[in-house]
Protein backbone atom coordinates (compact mmCIF):
# COMPACT_ATOMS: atom_id res chain seq x y z
CA UNK A 1 0.00 0.00 0.00
CA UNK A 2 3.05 2.33 0.96
CA UNK A 3 4.56 1.64 -2.32
CA UNK A 4 1.42 2.43 -4.31
CA UNK A 5 1.12 5.40 -2.21
CA UNK A 6 4.42 6.50 -3.18
CA UNK A 7 4.15 5.90 -7.08
CA UNK A 8 0.55 8.61 -7.07
CA UNK A 9 2.93 10.89 -5.31
CA UNK A 10 5.99 10.44 -7.30
CA UNK A 11 3.61 11.06 -10.86
CA UNK A 12 1.64 13.81 -9.33
CA UNK A 13 4.95 15.52 -8.41
CA UNK A 14 6.32 14.72 -12.18
CA UNK A 15 2.86 16.01 -13.43
CA UNK A 16 2.46 19.59 -11.76
CA UNK A 17 6.43 19.80 -12.70
CA UNK A 18 5.64 19.47 -16.14
CA UNK A 19 3.06 21.39 -16.37
CA UNK A 20 4.54 24.42 -14.46
CA UNK A 21 7.42 24.64 -17.30
CA UNK A 22 5.27 23.55 -20.16
CA UNK A 23 4.83 25.61 -22.69
CA UNK A 24 2.28 25.55 -25.22
CA UNK A 25 4.12 26.52 -28.56
CA UNK A 26 0.91 27.48 -30.03
CA UNK A 27 -0.05 30.36 -27.54
CA UNK A 28 3.01 32.88 -28.30
CA UNK A 29 4.89 33.39 -31.98
CA UNK A 30 7.85 33.64 -31.32
CA UNK A 31 10.30 37.06 -32.40
CA UNK A 32 12.25 34.99 -34.89
CA UNK A 33 8.95 33.47 -36.21
CA UNK A 34 7.13 36.80 -36.28
CA UNK A 35 10.79 38.22 -38.66
CA UNK A 36 10.27 34.96 -40.94
CA UNK A 37 6.64 35.62 -41.38
CA UNK A 38 7.17 38.49 -42.76
CA UNK A 39 9.54 37.64 -45.54
CA UNK A 40 7.65 34.34 -46.54
CA UNK A 41 5.24 36.41 -49.36
CA UNK A 42 6.47 37.82 -52.47
CA UNK A 43 5.71 39.03 -55.59
CA UNK A 44 6.68 37.82 -59.27
CA UNK A 45 4.63 38.30 -62.46
CA UNK A 46 1.91 39.44 -60.50
CA UNK A 47 1.20 36.81 -58.36
CA UNK A 48 1.49 36.39 -54.65
CA UNK A 49 3.54 33.45 -53.61
CA UNK A 50 3.41 32.28 -49.82
CA UNK A 51 6.10 29.53 -48.89
CA UNK A 52 5.38 27.62 -45.70
CA UNK A 53 7.84 24.98 -44.69
CA UNK A 54 6.53 21.47 -43.66
CA UNK A 55 8.82 19.55 -41.16
CA UNK A 56 7.80 19.20 -37.53
CA UNK A 57 4.91 21.64 -38.09
CA UNK A 58 4.53 24.48 -40.00
CA UNK A 59 6.83 27.41 -40.01
CA UNK A 60 6.07 29.88 -39.79
CA UNK A 61 2.56 29.32 -38.04
CA UNK A 62 1.26 33.06 -39.37
CA UNK A 63 2.22 34.39 -42.71
CA UNK A 64 -0.22 38.06 -43.65
CA UNK A 65 -1.10 38.53 -47.48
CA UNK A 66 -2.60 40.72 -49.60
CA UNK A 67 -6.63 40.22 -50.41
CA UNK A 68 -8.27 40.28 -53.87
CA UNK A 69 -4.61 39.25 -56.03
CA UNK A 70 -3.67 36.02 -57.47
CA UNK A 71 -1.71 34.06 -54.49
CA UNK A 72 -0.19 30.81 -54.95
CA UNK A 73 0.27 28.75 -51.43
CA UNK A 74 4.01 26.94 -51.41
CA UNK A 75 4.82 24.20 -49.21
CA UNK A 76 7.67 23.04 -49.01
CA UNK A 77 9.04 19.48 -47.54
CA UNK A 78 12.74 18.52 -46.71
CA UNK A 79 12.75 15.12 -45.07
CA UNK A 80 9.34 15.19 -43.37
CA UNK A 81 8.32 12.12 -42.01
CA UNK A 82 5.88 13.24 -39.59
CA UNK A 83 1.82 14.10 -39.89
CA UNK A 84 2.87 17.71 -41.53
CA UNK A 85 3.13 16.19 -44.83
CA UNK A 86 -0.66 15.29 -44.68
CA UNK A 87 -1.90 18.74 -45.59
CA UNK A 88 -5.36 19.46 -45.08
CA UNK A 89 -6.83 22.70 -46.43
CA UNK A 90 -10.32 22.84 -45.56
CA UNK A 91 -12.09 25.41 -46.89
CA UNK A 92 -10.81 25.08 -50.37
CA UNK A 93 -11.30 21.23 -50.00
CA UNK A 94 -7.49 20.43 -49.99
CA UNK A 95 -6.36 17.40 -48.56
CA UNK A 96 -3.15 15.83 -49.89
CA UNK A 97 0.29 13.20 -48.51
CA UNK A 98 2.66 15.83 -49.55
CA UNK A 99 6.22 13.97 -50.84
CA UNK A 100 8.90 13.90 -48.53
CA UNK A 101 11.14 16.35 -50.23
CA UNK A 102 9.83 19.04 -52.80
CA UNK A 103 7.57 21.90 -53.22
CA UNK A 104 3.85 21.60 -53.76
CA UNK A 105 1.86 24.62 -55.37
CA UNK A 106 -1.37 25.48 -54.20
CA UNK A 107 -3.42 28.00 -56.20
CA UNK A 108 -5.61 29.69 -54.35
CA UNK A 109 -7.26 32.06 -56.61
CA UNK A 110 -8.03 35.76 -55.57
CA UNK A 111 -8.45 35.19 -51.59
CA UNK A 112 -11.00 37.70 -50.00
CA UNK A 113 -9.80 38.81 -46.59
CA UNK A 114 -10.01 36.52 -43.92
CA UNK A 115 -8.13 34.00 -42.59
CA UNK A 116 -6.99 30.72 -44.51
CA UNK A 117 -6.33 27.39 -42.02
CA UNK A 118 -4.41 24.89 -42.90
CA UNK A 119 -3.21 21.60 -40.94
CA UNK A 120 -2.20 18.01 -40.64
CA UNK A 121 -4.79 15.61 -40.83
CA UNK A 122 -3.99 14.53 -37.45
CA UNK A 123 -4.71 18.22 -35.96
CA UNK A 124 -1.69 18.23 -34.63
CA UNK A 125 0.26 21.29 -36.22
CA UNK A 126 -1.23 24.38 -38.37
CA UNK A 127 -0.87 27.15 -39.48
CA UNK A 128 -2.65 30.55 -41.25
CA UNK A 129 -2.25 32.83 -43.75
CA UNK A 130 -4.37 36.52 -43.37
CA UNK A 131 -5.42 37.84 -46.12
CA UNK A 132 -5.99 41.56 -45.27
Amino acid sequence: MKKIASIIIVVALFISIWIMFYKNPQEEQSSSEAIQSAQNTEMRDGIQYVTINARGGYSPRISYAQANIPTKLIVKTNGTYDCSAALVIRSIGYQKILSQTGEEIIDLGSPQPGTLQGLCSMGMYNFSVNFK
